[in-house]
């Protein structure tokens, strides 16, 4: 499968472009940028062009990778289904509702093939957790992750500072905890220090988990605990020290199977748009006060 990598950011180059680059089943044909510059500069890293026209880069390859910022994501993603090239993308794959169902109109409509990178979902360690919980009677769980963006590749990101947290690890909290116990059906909110957030998640038959995330909190106190709790125990979700380039070749290679065979993928941009509906919900919750329904 011919890819082409949307962005230039650091996360596009040494993350996506590095995958593809030394994948033995794909090829990295191109780089594009809003800024020429750059996109010929993180092309030259990779011995590839780097463009900033899209529509002739579309016009070469079979799926795109793109790690570009939410807001500029939908109408990237959009126009590569409508060239009917399969999706490989970020989350969170938006930043409000309309924007994902933008995205899931143009890949149902197209046909089309759709990963959303959820790097911890394509971890051989979370595949074994989530199949140990799949065989045990859940009650609920719990996921803690703290860090500080500050002296992080990410500590100039705009978006990460305007939209916090929720918006940039609460998709990957999500990612999973649902496959875990279930889809949210609700959430209570609270804030904490900087951009701090406290979370708790209904799901059916009266399961619940608790969410506290935070990109300001002291680096030394930086860390991420999953666990889910129920007839057998205690499931701790084991840190893994595969990278996120290695990761990502397995979202890549998922990808294509589901190009090949026709079918859907767990991670597809239908449960991208599931994911952005209940960080809307949850952002409601903190306005608010209140619990609020997810779709409500």
């Amino acid at each position: 499968m011919r890819f082409a990598v949307l962005g230039t950011g650091y996360w596009a180059r040494e993350v996506h472009a590095a995958s593809l680059a030394g994948h033995t089943d794909a090829e990295l044909v191109g780089v594009w940028g809003r800024d020429l510059g750059k996109a010929k500069a993180a092309g030259a890293q990779f011995d590839v062009p780097g463009t900033t026209d899209l529509d002739q880069l579309l016009a070469d390859v079979d799926a795109v990778s793109i790690a570009v910022p939410p807001d500029v994501q939908v109408p990237l993603a959009v126009a590569a289904a409508q060239a009917g090239r399969h999706l490989l993308m970020e989350k969170p794959i938006a930043l409000d509702l309309a924007g994902a169902d933008r995205a899931v109109d143009a890949a149902r409509a197209a046909g089309v093939a759709s990963v959303v990178f959820f790097t911890a979902r394509f971890r051989t360690a979370t595949s074994t957790w989530l199949q140990q919980a799949a065989r045990t009677t859940l009650a609920g769980g719990a996921l803690t992750w703290i860090g500080s963006l500050a002296g992080s590749p990410f500590g100039h990101s705009p978006w990460r500072h305007e939209h916090g947290a929720l918006w940039d690890i609460g998709p990957h909290a999500l990612a999973l905890l649902v496959p875990a116990l279930g889809p949210v059906t609700a959430v209570q909110a609270g804030r904490g220090q900087g951009d701090t957030v406290h979370l708790v998640l209904t799901h059916p038959e009266g399961r619940a988990s608790t969410v506290t995330l935070s990109h300001t909190s002291s680096e030394l106190a930086a860390g991420i605990d999953v666990w889910v709790h129920g007839d057998a125990g205690r499931l701790v979700l084991l840190p893994e020290s595969g990278t996120a380039v290695e990761a990502h070749r397995v979202a890549v290679d998922e990808l294509s199977a589901a190009a090949l065979t026709g079918g859907s993928h767990p991670c597809d941009v239908t449960f991208g748009r599931d994911v952005v509906r209940v960080i809307e919900t949850a952002q409601r919750a903190l306005a608010s006060g209140c619990r609020e329904t997810v779709g409500g």
